[in-house]
């Protein structure tokens, strides 16, 4: 079960676990609670997360020149960004949130959502309520546009080096363009190696994300545009390792809904909402509070001083 207590364990798997010696267990995370987690298992997760994890010696070679690669694009050591575009179909679809489309592109992905997830879906009568609700708490996944839009007001300009780690972008290059024009830097893995080096990972799609995993570890600014356990495990390494000094931005993704909801709002005044609003979203580690995500911030249990 989903965060199941630490005597469920012990309970349950930890005599498996003497019988067989070892286990699978799948789907693992966040299926152990966060609250009332005596302290020490808290750090052994600590030890497990930031100390156990371990890679293949070809995938942590093959980032190594990844990252140098995006380092010297222009022929000089610079910075780069690490962007960790969510916008998959199945995303988008799980979310349940509105997106600027066709008409065609919408029923394609109610035909979608409908097939995947009937019990949610129903008749699709109350979605368009729902998905108003959720864009203006933030909780739908920001486009790529949208993202462009809020790292534009944050200062950066189309110079900036930008690896993005995504899978399949929904409805591809058209819906990559306006990031793109904003930002021309824009590669992925793929641009960066050649067809033979990357081959190669192509047999394990695990692989392929522990390559955007560790360029995204290395980089000067990590930028995640949505929830996920890829996005928080990385924030949280930079924050346990030391590397909050570096940024890891968790964009306010409300404020997109406040700006495209207001025509009149100078794009002076949204600036400064933005720049005001993401002056404590920038990864420094932050005190725990109940049902706290320790993968995204692990100060608490992990860290005896930010």
């Amino acid at each position: 079960p989903k965060y199941a207590s630490a005597q469920f364990y012990i309970d349950n798997v930890l005599p498996r676990i003497k019988d067989k010696k070892i286990m699978s267990i799948k789907p693992f995370v966040d299926r152990l609670g966060y609250d009332n987690v005596p302290m020490e298992i808290n750090r052994l997760r600590c030890r497990v997360n930031y100390h156990a994890l371990k890679f293949l010696p070809e995938i942590e070679e093959m980032a190594e020149k990844l990252a140098t690669r995006m380092r010297n694009r222009t022929g000089n050591v610079n910075p780069y960004m690490a962007l960790h575009l969510r916008f998959e179909k199945g995303m988008v679809g799980l979310s349940f949130c509105d997106f600027a489309g066709t008409r065609e592109e919408k029923a394609m992905m109610a035909d979608y959502r409908q097939k995947q997830w009937p019990r949610r879906f129903k008749n699709g009568s109350h979605l368009w309520s729902l998905a108003l609700e959720k864009r203006k708490e933030g909780r739908c996944p920001l486009e790529p546009g949208e993202i462009g839009i809020i790292l534009r007001a944050m200062g950066y300009t189309k110079e900036t080096q930008i690896y993005v780690a995504s899978g399949q972008v929904y409805g591809g290059s058209n819906r990559m363009a306006p990031l793109r024009n904003m930002f021309p830097n824009l590669v992925t893995k793929e641009d960066l190696a050649s067809k033979e080096e990357i081959e190669h990972f192509k047999k394990h799609v695990t692989s392929l994300a522990a390559l955007d995993f560790l360029v995204c570890l290395k980089s000067d600014v990590f930028v995640m545009t949505h929830g996920g356990n890829f996005a928080k495990l990385i924030i949280g390494f930079r924050r346990y390792m030391g590397r909050h000094r570096l940024k890891s931005i968790k964009p306010d993704k409300g404020l997109m809904s406040k700006f495209f909801g207001d025509p009149y709002m100078p794009w002076a005044t949204f600036v400064e909402d933005v720049m005001i609003t993401h002056q404590t979203r920038t990864g420094l580690p932050e005190s725990t509070f109940p049902h706290y995500d320790l993968w995204e911030n692990p100060l608490t249990p992990c860290m005896c001083r930010a």
